[in-house]
């Protein structure tokens, strides 16, 4: 694609300040404006700033030389292969970012971060993955968006759909850039809302089709079609109806990140307390044992692949393994979008009781919701309770368990996982239980671990044993403060992008080359939030001058 400087520049002021009521006095907000802009622009008024620079915009586009939206690469062909100038560095990592004009939504808060971080890091190679990932779920995955509407569609990367638990995970490194870049709030705001909408109409689902009023067409999910699901659901609106108690997780820590950083409560409107009254239905519903009294089985929701499905069959009806009553939440599938194999799911129970305490402090503090924070405050004590009694046995936490003494003790790399714990905010990472829980995923006694002389972590069923996923290796560090730990998990990653620069889904313990996704937002986002982490934590490791980074400190 032909490059036009004052083009890129027009469209990013237009695109950054489109919404905005007032413009900046001083143009100079890009690292390296083009000399053209300033030539044309010269000093002009704010108010004949969109006027001046849509006419020289048309101009330019009348001329021939365009770059529209339509003309931009899908991301998901762009980032196979290596685009802009490598790093300095060994690996000399490529510049993946699309061009300013391509991307989906803009920061200047973001953007200042971007060069904090890579003025610091002392690895060209980890600044330049940092680069890349950081603004990545910002400049790729904004599918649609509508301040006037309050509604935002996010993508989860290659795949055209919402899934309430990526798009969670895709905005929390950006958490402490929210009252500092209002604009980039205002866009949280609208993705919460949309996501209430959802929940309030389906909330056993947890990928979903873009909202009508964006005028996107929803997409054909095979592994959908000729899936039985109950409650019914309407394919239109949702893209897959996979019930995952860590989806609802996601949709509540969104919810209080935002609040914690913005004091705003306006977003705690009808359409939002609906989605929290669902949200209490399914923890009721799937808190229950499978059998009542006199042996008639309760099921609240079943899914079950048919014949010539994509999707598998599931026993008992679609409700899969029986479980009886322990005081956790049972969920049909993981994180991962796999089937559980029994229903209490040690980790996203954790996160639940996690995100019902955080839900319970937001709404005591603005004076909202006094009866929905009593019921968060009793049902996260009891999950609590409930995980450290029925899934600890010998000091090691089982991944899932089914209430009559079954456990199974493995990990899977998708947060939650047990393996992310600390992260989840549930336990420290020195307590003993989770020191012993993790020498033991990390090694051959987790089925789903698995080393090879270029890789090693854990991966999961979702792809197969053999391909672990980075993003565990992000979750290991997150989970110590052991710098040789710390520096070894991290060049496990950093080596490990096949030369593309971005986060690989997961990666073939054979074949360095052989691994999925070039183009997962999730894993991105989780990357960037792991060295702004260590930013903080450890900044020895990873800085030329050790001092402390935290973005607006």
């Amino acid at each position: 694609m032909l490059r036009i400087p004052i083009l890129e520049d027009l469209i990013g002021l237009l695109t950054r300040y489109k919404n905005r009521s007032m413009l900046p006095y001083d143009f100079n907000v890009f690292p390296h404006p083009s000399p053209t802009f300033f030539k044309i622009t010269g000093r002009i008024s704010r108010m004949r700033f969109l006027r001046t620079a849509s006419a020289i915009v048309t101009g330019i586009l009348l001329g021939g030389l365009s770059v529209t939206q339509s003309q931009c690469p899908d991301f998901t062909t762009y980032s196979a292969s290596p685009q802009g100038n490598p790093s300095n560095g060994t690996l000399g990592l490529p510049f993946m970012r699309p061009a300013p004009a391509c991307r989906t939504f803009n920061s200047s808060a973001v953007e200042t971060v971007i060069n904090d971080m890579k003025s610091r890091l002392k690895d060209p190679d980890i600044a330049r993955l940092f680069e890349n990932t950081f603004p990545n779920t910002l400049d790729t995955t904004v599918k649609y968006y509508n301040q006037s509407e309050n509604l935002a569609f996010i993508i989860t990367g290659d795949i055209t759909a919402q899934w309430l638990r990526d798009t969670a995970n895709q905005f929390a490194h950006y958490r402490s850039l929210l009252s500092m870049d209002s604009e980039l709030a205002t866009l949280v705001k609208a993705v919460i809302n949309n996501e209430a909408r959802y929940i309030t109409q389906y909330p056993y689902c947890g990928a979903f089709q873009p909202p009508p009023e964006s005028g996107l067409p929803p997409s054909l999910n095979g592994y959908a079609t000729d899936v039985i699901v109950n409650p019914p659901v309407d394919n239109q609106t949702v893209f897959e109806c996979k019930y995952e108690i860590d989806s609802l997780c996601g949709f509540l820590k969104l919810s209080t990140s935002y609040y914690n950083e913005t004091k705003d409560d306006s977003f705690m409107n009808d359409n939002w307390f609906s989605a929290i009254d669902q949200i209490f239905q399914v923890i009721n519903n799937q808190s229950q044992g499978s059998w009542d009294e006199n042996f008639n089985f309760i099921s609240y929701y079943n899914w079950t692949g048919s014949a010539g499905s994509l999707s598998p069959a599931v026993n008992n009806g679609g409700n899969g393994e029986p479980k009886a009553y322990t005081g956790m939440v049972g969920t049909h599938h993981r994180p991962s979008d796999d089937l559980s194999t029994f229903a209490f799911l040690t980790p996203a129970n954790a996160m639940l009781s996690v995100e019902l305490t955080n839900l319970a402090l937001i709404l005591d503090e603005a004076g909202q919701g006094t009866s929905i924070s009593q019921s968060a405050k009793e049902w996260s004590s009891r999950i609590n309770e409930s995980i450290w009694a029925n899934t600890l046995v010998d000091n090691i936490f089982a991944y899932e368990t089914n209430g009559y003494g079954g456990r199974y003790v493995m990990d899977d790399a998708n947060v939650p996982s047990l393996l992310s714990l600390p992260y989840l905010g549930f336990l420290e990472k020195d307590n003993p239980s989770y020191v012993a829980t993790r020498q033991l995923l990390l090694s051959r006694e987790n089925p789903y671990y698995a080393a090879g002389q270029n890789f090693s972590g854990i991966g999961g069923p979702h792809i197969d044993a053999w391909n672990p996923w980075p993003m565990s290796q992000i979750s290991a560090i997150f989970g110590t403060d052991d710098d040789e730990e710390i520096m070894q998990s991290l060049y496990l990653i950093v080596n490990n992008t096949d030369g593309l620069g971005l986060i690989h889904e997961s990666v073939s313990i054979y074949n360095q080359s052989d691994f999925t996704r070039t183009w997962f937002a999730w894993a991105n986002s989780y990357f960037a939030e792991m060295l702004l982490d260590l930013a903080e934590r450890k900044p020895s490791l990873i800085f030329t001058d050790p001092v402390s980074y935290a973005p607006g400190r």
